[in-house]
């Protein structure tokens, strides 16, 4: 009777543990503005949207793990324009939240109903998975810690399924603390005013990120 895993898997879930943290806990544009969606949405709103982040994560490790060197030398020379396109949408994405919020609150004020729908868990999960995605960098930075570690042993199917299951262990659990920490501050913003603070703070943030994505 085998007692567990072996030390080869046991080597693949730490690593990947580690790689889903790396990639995960440095909050950039996107994980700001999971925070403010979930402050001015609902926990599950957020909780959707920050599986989405996961997703696009465990995606990219496992096209690293399948890809390795092949994914990333394709995608390497195309990281500029892509940086253009993922500044763009983050834009977009700012400007149309800040509007919606303006909207929002002007009809509050007036006793109309606005036409627009809040963000759903769905849509959520949506938006924050395409953006994710929108960066795809983070699949070089997956290639270079598998073929680091093929370097040593070539990785067997059932090493390299815990490595991306690892990945999105470690990513959805540092994005739900970032969406849980969304949630206490919507609490705290309750109000009208409060709310349009955050959904024009979160607009003007994402923004500004967006705009450092491009410098230098």
């Amino acid at each position: 009777m085998r007692g567990g895993p072996g030390p080869a898997v046991n080597t693949a879930l730490v690593a990947g543990l580690l790689a889903g943290y790396g990639v995960a806990v440095p909050v950039g544009a996107v994980g700001a503005y999971l925070v403010t969606l979930t402050a001015r949405t609902t926990p599950r709103t957020g909780a959707c949207a920050a599986l989405g982040v996961a997703t696009a994560d465990g995606l990219y490790a496992l096209l690293a793990v399948l890809g390795g060197s092949a994914l990333a030398a394709v995608i390497r020379p195309f990281a500029d324009p892509l940086r253009w396109v993922s500044a763009l949408v983050l834009v977009a994405v700012a400007a149309a939240g800040a509007v919606g919020a303006v909207r929002r609150h002007r009809a509050r004020r007036s006793g109309t109903r606005t036409g627009e729908s809040p963000t759903g868990p769905g849509r959520a999960y949506l938006t924050l998975l395409g953006i994710t995605l929108l960066n795809p960098m983070t699949v070089v930075y997956f290639a270079a810690l598998v073929l680091g570690g093929r370097a040593a042993v070539d990785p067997a199917p059932a090493e390299q399924a815990v490595f991306v299951l690892a990945v999105l262990a470690a990513s959805a659990s540092w994005q739900l603390l970032l969406a849980g920490g969304g949630a206490l501050l919507g609490r705290a913003l309750t109000g009208e005013r409060g709310r349009l603070v955050t959904a024009l703070a979160s607009s003007a943030l994402v923004t500004a990120l967006a705009v450092r994505l491009l410098l230098p």
